[in-house]
């Protein structure tokens, strides 16, 4: 390597080459490294040692090379490191008493092939550190006995950790045996073999410095065996602490005698809820974990916890617990309880213990906290995570309680109800929930603003969900203008207009009349249409009729037909009108002169008027023009009210005019000038048709006759 490569470098504090075909190091390392690995190289001997004196801040040294001599290792001797890693795979040689040069906290041995060595590198090791680790130490079925005994007697390790490691049944219980006398205080193993046939050993137990054993991912590769025998080497054993995990345990006996036991930790393995039934020697156990099992029933549950009378934690997560409302009996110290991952109902409130403080309740499937729950007075801590949730409980029901975690739940927005009962928190979670950011939602910004409570993870886990044009946004960045969700600033701002406006609008119409206008204009159209979709009809009229219309009005009225309605009408289209003034003719009977306009007019025009309904004529020319309307279903009559008629002066045998006036639309007679032009195009629309072009006679000047 390069003897200048680490110039540039000067600053750098982690420098991993291990693993590579190294030979030889000769430059000189940045002096800030704190963490250095150049095992598992082709290093001769450890010369690479002797370049690193000058890094006093070092920390971790991982080492590896044939030959291992106490001289290399002096030159680092004056570093106070806290871990040193040996690769040994491929040593050829170890000088006595190298690794007791060391000034470390931790040393850890992996790869031990060639085992000529093997007493003198472990003799030393077990008095270098106080903590040993021991990698890939494959069967120790070579190492003698009296080396086992040797190396342990004369040990100052007091916490040991062993990876990858195979043992006989017989073995396993010597070198433990052996242990159970020495100054080791911690044993753990990992990825542990148990080989050959397991039969019962006496085990003694009396004064031991053990406090702490752990098993994680132990395989037994024998079959068939008396499970007594492996379980009563553990269940017996006078430590605090005891952990079995990943290790396919079935079952696991209560202690014959009152244990010392305080920890138990069989997470992760097959045990089901007959695990220390009716158990009462686990008097002094603290916390019992039980996570990842095969626990069905939740009182089972509590029943085995019954006569555990100091237990404090309990966690049974990740098992496939049951809750059906049965009678739950629980260890009356058990102030922490984790059911998390346990597809618990909502139900399963009534069978908490009624001294718990803390409850992992997450990943359930919980929807509510039910109201009627008044037992829980002590709950300190309430986490409801990953369920379904549609609100906030109400903290009212536990009134000491300090936090909550209701994140990633089913609701929109914590009600203004739930807020204020929850007010008196230290700490809440509400976080990744999917949040409806409308006016529901401001009432929640509001209150964080102003509590004194912690809202863990705000504002990066707070955001909207809906509406769509506002997913995303985190909710400190939400704003709504007060006016969209106060109702006493919405009514006038935008009520208060709206009436005033409509009120305009009212006082317009009624000054200029709107409603004639749109009500004749109606007219108007009814009109035009018809006469246009009247193909046939028109073809007919065409043939048959001699007049546009038929103007049948009082005497008194005469002047306003002829000095206003006449002109008006026929100065279109050349409109042709029939009176009987002008076109009766001479020498018939009146009636029979009124019946003959009539069947010849394509429209009978009535003008109404007080003095109409006085006029026997008038009635006799209504009576007629009533008669064709229904005997030829034909739309022949136009009324137009000339001046208003009331009810009480039309005389009762016009009750005809009085069913035509409710049952049909008139033509009023507008006052205004304004009006007059769309009264007479409305007029003219319903007695527009082309008729055969003909010379009347008498048309111009006729003897009139008096109606």
């Amino acid at each position: 390597m390069n003897s200048n490569v680490f110039d540039s470098n000067f600053y750098l504090e982690y420098l991993d080459l291990s693993n590579n075909h190294l030979q030889n190091i000769s430059s000189t390392f940045p002096g800030h490294l704190r963490h250095l690995d150049v095992s598992s190289n082709n290093f001769t001997t450890l010369s690479v040692c002797r370049g690193l004196g000058n890094l006093l801040q070092l920390e971790y040294l991982g080492l590896g090379a044939a030959n291992i001599l106490k001289s290399d290792l002096e030159s680092v001797s004056h570093l106070h490191l806290q871990h040193v890693f040996i690769d040994l795979n491929g040593l050829y040689k170890y000088e006595n008493s190298s690794l007791l040069v060391l000034n470390i906290n931790q040393l850890h041995l992996s790869s031990l092939f060639d085992q000529k060595d093997l007493f003198s590198v472990l003799f030393d090791a077990v008095n270098t550190s106080k903590f040993l680790e021991l990698s890939n130490f494959g069967k120790w079925e070579g190492v003698h006995d009296e080396y086992i005994s040797a190396i342990i007697n004369n040990s100052r390790v007091t916490h040991l950790t062993m990876r990858n490691l195979g043992l006989l049944w017989g073995n396993l219980v010597n070198i433990l045996q052996k242990i159970w006398y020495s100054s080791l205080e911690s044993l753990h193993v990992y990825n542990f073999k148990i080989q050959g046939f397991i039969y019962h050993v006496q085990f003694v137990y009396a004064n031991t410095s053990m406090r702490e054993l752990l098993f994680d991912h132990v395989a037994v590769e024998t079959f068939i065996f008396n499970q007594i025998n492996l379980y009563s080497l553990f269940s017996e054993m006078n430590i605090k602490n005891l952990t079995i995990s990943n290790s396919n345990l079935l079952f696991m006996l209560c202690p014959s005698k009152p244990s010392i036991f305080e920890y138990i930790d069989f997470s992760n393995n097959a045990v089901t809820d007959d695990i220390f039934r009716n158990c009462s020697t686990l008097t002094m156990l603290k916390t019992l974990k039980l996570t990842g099992n095969k626990l069905e029933k939740l009182s089972k549950v509590g029943l085995m916890t019954e006569r555990m009378t100091s237990l404090q934690y309990l966690d049974v997560s990740q098992n496939p617990l049951k809750y059906s409302e049965n009678d739950c009996r629980w260890s009356p110290s058990i102030r922490n309880l984790n059911m998390a991952s346990c597809s618990l109902p909502s139900s399963v409130f009534h069978c908490l213990p009624k001294n718990i403080t803390m409850v992992n309740l997450q990943k359930n499937d919980i929807s509510d906290v039910p109201s009627e729950i008044t037992h829980l007075t002590n709950l300190e801590y309430l986490d409801l995570g990953y369920n379904r949730l549609s609100d906030l409980p109400d903290c009212m029901l536990f009134p000491r309680l300090k936090m909550i975690n209701v994140e990633y739940n089913q609701f929109p927005y914590p009600s203004s109800e739930s807020l204020k009962n929850c007010s008196g928190l230290k700490q809440m979670n509400i976080g990744n929930n999917p949040f409806h950011c409308f006016c529901e939602l401001k009432q929640f910004i509001h209150v964080r603003n102003k509590s004194p409570a912690k809202f863990i993870g705000w504002p990066d886990q707070y955001a909207c969900e809906r509406p769509d044009n506002l997913k995303g946004l985190m909710l400190k960045d939400f704003y709504l203008p007060e006016i969209y969700c106060n109702v006493f600033l919405m009514v006038p701002v935008i009520v208060v207009p709206i009436i005033i406006g409509l009120i305009l609008v009212f006082c317009l119409c009624k000054y200029f009349d709107v409603p004639w206008f749109l009500k004749t204009g109606w007219q108007w159209v009814r009109n035009k249409h018809r006469s246009r979709n009247s193909k046939k009809g028109y073809e007919e009229l065409r043939r048959d009729y001699t007049f546009h219309a038929f103007v049948s009005y009082s005497e008194h009225d005469a002047s306003w037909v002829k000095n206003i309605l006449l002109p008006n009408v026929q100065s279109m289209n050349n409109m042709r009108i029939c009176q009987h003034e002008r076109n009766f003719t001479p020498g018939r009977s009146i009636v029979e002169n009124i019946i003959n306009c009539i069947d010849n007019s394509y429209k009978s025009i009535f003008v109404l008027s007080p003095h109409f309904v006085q006029s026997e004529w008038c009635h006799y020319e209504l009576y007629f023009a009533h008669h064709k309307l229904y005997t030829e279903s034909t739309d022949n009559l136009i009324l137009i009210l000339l001046e208003p008629i009331p009810q009480y002066i039309i005389p009762s045998r016009y009750f005809k005019l009085k069913t035509l006036m409710k049952q049909r639309t008139y033509l009023k007679w507008p006052q205004e000038k304004s009006k007059h032009a769309l009264f007479w195009a409305s007029l003219r629309a319903a007695i527009s048709i082309n008729l055969p072009t003909e010379e009347l006679e008498s048309s111009d000047s006729v003897p009139s006759v008096s109606t």
